[in-house]
């Protein structure tokens, strides 16, 4: 660790150093974050390149009395360093350490918790007309990366903050930004000369003397109102925000500590919002992450020296590589097919498919909303659009899967990738409402594989079928199972018994198949024979056969990584309860009604006992309950 970090446990103790010394701090603070994220994993070359951000904000401004917000968090890591939390960055994502993203609940330095991207200005500005209500002085500040800025909600936001006229600062941290040098000279040097004391003074009584000119004052100042529009869209390129009532600033040059400073010094004697456009590059300071930003956005383990990811020794491809290894054969057979994404091509496995079928692969931007209702218009006109976006941020697009795709029986399929307990990312990217909030939907069908084998032919199943489906899968490896050549579309709404039994049975769905058949293996050794269900379908269920079950066994328990409330286990006690079957005990198991914070995924599926050891724990309470087993 260098020398100057060690010094730094507060903001406050930034204000002490010089440029200089500033200078040499921001590349301390990369090489402790380049260090960290090679043994942790994480987010790699977004935090590397908001590190003189961080500086020049902390240096300016008094948090945690002014609120800073940083919009997704992928750009926080140097925030987090530098408000108290360098001791413990070694614990970034690791259960019980800091989180990825900003948390209020680790740290007062975090104003607002940020997962998902283009809430950052919409925040800001509640916070901010929150300190109107409050008489309270002090500043807001939004940091929205350019990706971010893809959202509609932040254009929703810019454009109420335009008419409330808040004092709030965002910083668009545009890292994809090309300028040519000598322009982007002049314009930072007229940023910092434009925003000072002097010309901020000049501009008010220039305006004021020309509306004072008897008779056509008022006329003559909206005649050079008018002539300064004109130039700024000639000259700026920031003009969308002046349109919709926000000052404009930039762009800037975001590595430079010294011009950042004077910049966020000037406008904070700004009325109304403002819009600092910074541009910066990604992966600043480590050349494999300048290199190739992409790859180094998230990354798992890696050797600093090379930049070469950690290998994995077991070669099983993950759940996200099987399905697009099965989604291209499938569209080289049917034109009809295309896929959409929303900012996460590669996150998704699309780019693979992207290179064989450019034509027929969207990526929208941070925009799921659109990407459904763009799915939507494009089922309508007989294409048959994959969608394949996180759980965690399909559910920003409800209302369109609700009432463009459902109500209107739409043929659209979405692949809901990080279905369940994500691990490292943390509270903002578990995936384990998807089953509840899709299942209450008309017309909706959903499956889950138990391997990735299984996940081709219910994709196949979900492209050959009709109206909305969805095919929810993890995050992670695959069970190591072989991937079948041909794909074979499976019957709607039937399950698979993969073991006969008689004294229960266990119905699981997903890869918690896997953890069922080895319960049933424990439960085997101790003279308990159970049947275990790969369910499949969470909608439509295989009522036949978990009424059949029911009324053999009289004992059901059911497993899914998803909220208990409104799962796959509330579900078959709806089929129980229409059945009349009565004389039957059911013991769900699935993720509580609570937070999931970041840790292993493997800690957590202990912790709610779905793994191995919790279900045959649970068949063993089950049977006691009854008299049959002591």
């Amino acid at each position: 660790m260098g020398k100057l970090l060690e010094t730094i446990h507060t903001p406050a103790d930034l204000k002490k150093l010089t440029i200089p010394e500033l200078e040499t701090l921001a590349q301390e603070i990369r090489e402790q974050i380049v260090a960290t994220v090679s043994t942790t994993g994480g987010h790699l070359s977004g935090p590397l390149g908001a590190v003189e951000l961080a500086i020049a904000l902390h240096y300016v401004f008094d948090a945690p009395e002014d609120k800073i917000i940083w919009d997704v968090g992928h750009q926080a890591y140097a925030h987090k360093i530098i408000t108290g939390r360098r001791e413990k960055f070694s614990t970034l994502r690791q259960h019980k350490g800091i989180s990825g993203f900003p948390q209020m609940g680790e740290s007062p330095y975090d104003a607002f918790g940020t997962g998902h991207g283009g809430t950052s200005i919409s925040s800001a500005l509640g916070l901010s007309e929150a300190n109107q209500h409050n008489k309270n002085p002090h500043k807001v500040i939004a940091v929205i990366g350019d990706g971010s800025m893809t959202a509609g909600m932040a254009f929703e936001a810019l454009n109420n903050a335009g008419s409330l006229k808040r004092n709030i600062i965002i910083v668009l941290n545009d890292n994809t930004y090309s300028i040519s040098p000598n322009v982007g000279m002049v314009s930072s040097f007229l940023s910092r000369k434009l925003t000072g004391r002097f010309f901020l003074s000049a501009r008010k009584e220039i305006k004021s003397l020309l509306r004072s000119v008897p008779g056509i004052g008022q006329n003559l100042y909206n005649l050079v109102k008018r002539a300064e529009d004109s130039l700024k869209a000639l000259l700026i390129p920031g003009i969308l925000f002046e349109i919709i009532g926000s000052h404009y600033v930039g762009p800037v040059p975001g590595h430079r500590i010294d011009q950042l400073i004077e910049i966020f010094s000037n406008v904070q004697r700004w009325e109304g919002p403002v819009v600092i456009h910074v541009y910066t590059q990604k992966g600043k300071g480590y050349p494999p992450a300048e290199k190739d930003p992409v790859f180094y956005h998230g990354i798992g383990a890696f050797d600093v020296p090379s930049g070469k990811p950690v290998e994995r020794e077991d070669g099983i491809p993950s759940y996200t590589e099987a399905f697009v290894k099965a989604l291209i054969p499938l569209a080289r057979n049917d034109k009809r097919i295309v896929a959409i994404t929303a900012a996460m091509l590669e996150g998704t496995g699309l780019d693979k498919f992207s290179k064989e079928f450019p034509d027929r692969c969207y990526d929208v931007g941070i925009a799921e909303q659109h990407a459904v209702t763009f799915a939507a218009g494009l089922a309508a006109g007989g294409m048959v659009p994959v969608v394949a976006i996180y759980s965690t941020f399909l559910q920003r697009a409800y209302d369109q899967i609700v009432h463009d795709v459902c109500i209107q029986n739409l043929h659209v399929v979405f692949a809901l990738d990080r279905g369940g307990i994500v691990g490292a990312d943390g509270s903002t990217h578990q995936g384990v409402f998807d089953l509840s909030y899709l299942r209450a939907l008309p017309n909706m069908v959903i499956m889950s594989p138990k391997d990735e084998c299984e996940l081709g032919h219910m994709l196949r199943t979900a492209i050959e079928s009709k109206g909305p489906v969805a095919v929810r899968y993890p995050r992670g490896k695959g069970q190591g199972v072989p991937i079948e050549e041909g794909l074979k579309s499976l019957p709607i709404g039937k399950s698979e018994v993969l073991r006969n039994g008689s004294a229960l049975a266990i119905l699981a769905i997903g890869p918690a198949v896997y953890q069922a058949l080895s319960a049933a293996e424990i439960l085997a050794e101790e003279g308990i024979d159970a049947f275990v269900v790969n369910a499949r379908f969470v909608k439509p269920l295989d009522k036949e056969t978990i009424c059949r079950l029911a009324r053999e066994t009289g004992k059901l328990v059911t497993v899914e990584e998803n909220a208990l409330m409104g799962g796959f286990g509330s579900a078959v006690l709806e089929v129980l309860q229409e059945a009349g079957i009565k004389d039957v005990v059911v013991k769900r198991l699935g993720v509580p009604d609570e937070v999931v914070h970041h840790g292993p995924q493997s800690l957590f599926r202990e912790k709610f006992g779905i793994d191995s050891k919790g279900i045959a724990n649970a068949a063993r309470k089950l049977l006691k309950g009854s008299g049959l087993y002591s």
